[in-house]
């Protein structure tokens, strides 16, 4: 058992709904929530089987009631002091959170099972947690304060969650009863000469504390000593420290788990059982604590780390565990946290060459940086362990990689499929090769040329059906140049949009119309995401060669558009879709960057002919899959920035639902404040839904975006703004995509 001081996870008021309480025990993960009155006392306890039966005992339950009149009173508690053995024997099925109330009936802490996760400050540490990065200062700062305060802010800029000192009361610590190391062996007496010139006072400790409260970045420190203990104790840390060398102190070890604040214990030159040893001593105060695998020499050889003693430490102390390291290099705490350390500490310099036994092991602020930017990227990519799914940017690699099921003759409705028909061909746009079986037999209700590919609709039998659609407002397709005349004997949009591909613009547009031929649609057009040679169209680059290609390209898919309209019946000059720009291979700018390179995209677009059309800026998703990985999208993502574009320059947007959402997701922001700050700026829809932060062209309904909100919204702040519904392949299998996208849109659009 642990004592667990963080209480408001576990408590709710009297006078609070029965809704309240339930989000609390929900929230909590506990599934018991503790009642108090207007002073705090505990007076009933509410469990989720509580309320179960709760609901039906009422007849009509009424969930706004106080939770002060539904609650259990008849709850176990124990009073503050009472001996964790005690305290675990009450334990049992259904009782597993004990509350601990002070002599007024007043919660202090909750006792809890085991310590599979510790709060400190406001992260939680443990399993389905990012691990905790505490940069180790240690006596790092030569005894300088000023130098203390600059490895702070070089911590805080290599976004380490905490920051570690150490303090020592030389007096109470060593046997001499100050600094002097006379009489000692040669290595006591190096290691108290040094502590006795780079060690700061208790004062100017405090005072690099207090500027870790103003950076922001939590602080804890290890106590050497007891004196040392009470002094951190007495400022309010938000847990401890302690060295592999105190771990058999018994005295301070005690002394600091009365405080009932998280304690961080190495391992290092301990034997198993010195550190079974400590961990009793720990819970039998109730302490929540988190053990770390360590290695104790200056730097350690690889062959000694043993990362593997993590998972023994973990059945041990049944709780986090982390690595503190000391060998050279950043790659063993990124592999630490690859096998499973909820904590790495390392050690953080601003020259290794200082004097001190820590300077050679410890990070510069770059490397300490890299260290926490690939610790993430590790995070990330470990993933899951649930039934694997095929990535976005693998279902694009695996229609140009892949094979499919293509017709080896020319098929006609009637014709039974035979196994010379159908061979095995790239790429992969139709029916996967190991569907042949299911092929094979079944007989054909549409037309296949040969060549053409089988599709899932072919299993089916299902044959083609002209589609009818009434929207609120202009709806097209997506097209390319072979695809028109197919898409329109099946439906009837009221614009098609031409998707280029960098061979589509060296075509002539004339040769897919009759002379003369003037279809009763409108248009749009989108220029290319991708040219040969990796070229991609950024007008914000500052490379001249690309800016200017960048240009040339936007400069003729809008002279395309423009020749393509004596085939339309347009009203209105037709949109022009552009990704304007501004990605990078392999990171996001900061906001101050983005208005630079805002500006450079206006003085391109500065240099384009855009009469008789609408160019539009297209909105952007945070990592875009190009070229068959991901990149960084900077641009046209943030909200405000691209309403500033749009106002200081009078530009238009094509807000691309999927993107927009994507970026939402990343800046963890609410998708509808997008939509109400692009809206009233946007000229064009993209509606197609998104997944997490890369998950686009996902068809609708099978992703995040609230779609009956998002029709509202658009209602309100972009009326009659044309759409297409851009699903990603959904042109296969003769727009079968995008016409499962429109009848899903009808209910609310």
């Amino acid at each position: 058992m642990i004592l667990d001081r963080h209480i408001a996870p576990y408590t709710v008021s009297a006078q609070e709904t029965v809704v309240t309480a339930l989000q609390k025990i929900s929230a909590n993960e506990s599934r018991v929530v503790f009642v108090t009155d207007e002073h705090g006392s505990v007076t009933g306890s509410l469990s989720d089987g509580d309320v179960r039966r709760w609901l039906l005992a009422e007849a009509t339950p009424d969930m706004s009631r106080p939770v002060g009149e539904v609650a259990n009173s008849s709850f176990v508690s124990v009073s503050e002091g009472t001996p964790m053995a005690d305290v675990s024997g009450l334990v049992r099925p259904g009782v597993d959170r004990i509350p601990v109330l002070d002599e007024r009936g007043r919660v202090v802490a909750i006792a809890a099972p085991g310590t599979a996760s510790v709060r400190i400050g406001d992260r939680r540490i443990g399993p389905g947690q990012p691990a905790y990065i505490i940069g180790e200062i240690g006596n790092n700062h030569q005894g300088d304060i000023e130098l203390a305060k600059e490895l702070v802010d070089r911590c805080v800029e290599a976004e380490v969650d905490c920051v570690k000192f150490q303090l020592r009361d030389m007096a109470s610590l060593y046997r001499s009863g100050g600094s002097s190391s006379a009489g000692e062996d040669l290595g006591p007496q190096y290691t108290m000469n040094l502590l006795a010139k780079y060690s700061l006072s208790a004062d100017d400790m405090l005072r690099v504390l207090d500027y870790c409260a103003e950076k922001g970045v939590d602080a804890i420190c290890t106590p050497w000593d007891i004196v040392s203990a009470d002094v951190l104790h007495n400022y309010g840390l938000p847990g401890y420290k302690i060295a592999s060398a105190d771990l058999t102190n018994d005295e301070l070890l005690h002394h600091v788990a009365e405080f009932g604040d998280p304690m961080i214990m190495s391992t290092g030159m301990s034997t198993e059982t010195e550190i079974r040893g400590a961990v009793d001593l720990l819970r039998s105060h109730g302490a929540p604590f988190i053990l770390l695998q360590c290695q104790s020499t200056y730097p350690a050889p690889y062959k000694d780390i043993n990362l593997r003693y993590m998972d023994r430490l973990a059945r041990i102390g049944e709780c986090p565990v982390g690595y503190s390291g000391h060998e050279r290099g950043w790659h063993v705490p990124v592999a630490a946290v690859a096998r499973g350390a909820h904590l790495i500490e390392k050690h953080v310099t601003v020259d290794k060459n200082l004097e001190g036994n820590d300077h050679k092991v410890s990070l510069l602020p770059d490397e300490l940086a890299r260290m926490v930017r690939e610790i993430r990227d590790i995070e990330v990519s470990l993933g899951t362990d649930n039934p694997r799914v095929v990535s976005t940017g693998e279902l694009m690699n695996r229609v140009n990689l892949a094979k499919s099921l293509v017709a080896v003759r020319e098929l006609h409705p009637g014709d039974v499929v035979k196994s010379e028909d159908v061979a095995v061909k790239s790429p992969g746009r139709g029916l996967q090769p190991n569907r042949i079986n299911d092929l094979v037999g079944r007989t054909m209700h549409r037309k296949i040329a040969a060549g053409d590919f089988f599709y899932p609709g072919d299993l089916a039998g299902e044959a083609a059906k002209h589609h009818e659609y009434s929207f609120r407002r202009p709806w097209g397709l997506p097209v390319r140049y072979h695809d028109i005349r197919p898409l329109l004997e099946v439906s009837n949009p009221d614009f098609l949009e031409f998707h280029f591909s960098y061979k589509d613009v060296d075509l002539d547009p004339h040769s897919f119309f009759a002379k003369g031929e003037r279809l009763p649609q409108t248009f749009t057009t989108h220029a290319p995401d991708l040219y040969a040679g990796d070229f991609l169209i950024n007008l914000a680059s500052e490379d001249e060669a690309i800016w200017e290609r960048s240009i040339r390209e936007v400069q003729k898919v809008v002279d395309i558009t423009r020749s393509l309209r004596e085939h339309f019946t347009c009203e209105k000059d037709p949109v022009v879709v552009v990704t304007m720009g501004g990605f990078l291979p392999d990171h996001h700018v900061t906001p101050d960057e983005r208005k630079p390179m805002y500006e450079r995209i206006q003085r391109a677009l500065e240099r384009i002919d855009e009469k008789d059309v609408r160019l539009t800026a297209q909105t952007l998703p945070p990592f875009p899959w190009l070229m068959g990985g991901q990149q960084f999208h900077n641009l046209f993502m943030d909200p405000e920035d691209t309403a500033w574009f749009c106002e200081q320059y009078g530009r238009r947007l094509t807000l691309d639902i999927s993107h927009t959402k994507l970026a939402a997701n990343f800046a963890k922001r609410p998708f509808s404040e997008y939509v109400d700050i692009m809206g009233p700026y946007t000229e064009h829809l993209h509606i197609v839904d998104a997944v997490g932060v890369d998950g686009e062209g996902v068809q609708v309904g099978d992703g995040e975006v609230d779609f009956r909100d998002l029709a509202e919204r658009l209602d309100r702040y972009a009326p009659g703004v044309s759409f297409i519904p851009e699903i990603w392949q959904g042109h296969v299998n003769n727009g079968e995509g995008f016409f499962v996208a429109l009848d899903r849109l009808q209910k609310w659009f």
